[in-house]
């Protein structure tokens, strides 16, 4: 039988409510001060895990304190502090172009709206949401391969595409749960719900997910 919408919110609600309890202090995994430097450890986390962009940070801020600081690197030099965090040509390159991009519009601040987010270099909706919920304390809903595995599983959507997912859950957690709920499901992802062995015996919300009796 499908499962009706308001069933559906129900659910979610359930699901925020035992998250919290298994991970009380959940924040962004992250290390950050200001949206600049959210906005350029989130360009450096793509294809890289948080722990290494905690580590490449610290020497990268100190070495580049401001936007403009970035805007006029040169790629080389930028390129040798991020090179291990994989695809280090690239990054640099969207780095300086966003940097470049906020100082030109946006007077040397990041901008705080999704529009105008996505309009920098190396900025998609995912990095806007981690930006806006994290840094601006917008309720966003930031989608990576953990939320795509997990709600697939919890039968929050049926799609793979980020952006489908992302207006799937719009429509089922509540707003002001938006950032929480995408920094929920995404710990969880990483310490409980793997992709190829999840641990349903383990899991604190086995009994809301129809996914933990198929196995799936």
């Amino acid at each position: 039988m499908k499962e009706s919408l308001p069933a559906r919110k129900k659910r979610v609600l359930k699901v925020i409510r035992r998250l919290r309890k298994a991970y009380p202090e959940i924040r962004c995994p992250i290390h950050f001060s200001n949206p600049w430097e959210l906005l350029v450890a989130t360009i450096l986390s793509a294809q890289c895990t948080d722990q290494r962009v905690n580590m490449v940070t610290p020497a990268l801020f100190r070495s580049y304190a401001r936007v403009h600081d970035y805007a006029v690197a040169r790629p080389g030099d930028l390129e040798r502090l991020i090179r291990s965090t994989g695809f280090f040509r690239n990054k640099a390159r969207n780095i300086i172009g966003a940097a470049r991009a906020v100082c030109e519009r946006f007077a040397g601040r990041v901008p705080s709206t999704l529009e105008e987010l996505v309009t920098l270099p190396g900025v998609g909706r995912k990095t806007a949401n981690v930006v806006l919920g994290n840094a601006f304390g917008v309720p966003s809903i930031s989608v990576d391969t953990h939320m795509i595995r997990l709600n697939r599983r919890l039968g929050f959507t049926v799609h793979a595409d980020p952006v489908k997912i992302e207006f799937d859950l719009r429509k089922v957690v509540p707003e002001k749960c938006w950032t929480e709920f995408s920094g929920l499901i995404i710990r969880h992802g990483r310490v409980r719900c793997f992709a190829r062995k999840p641990d349903c015996a383990g899991c604190e919300i086995s009994g809301l997910c129809p996914s933990a009796f198929l196995k799936v």
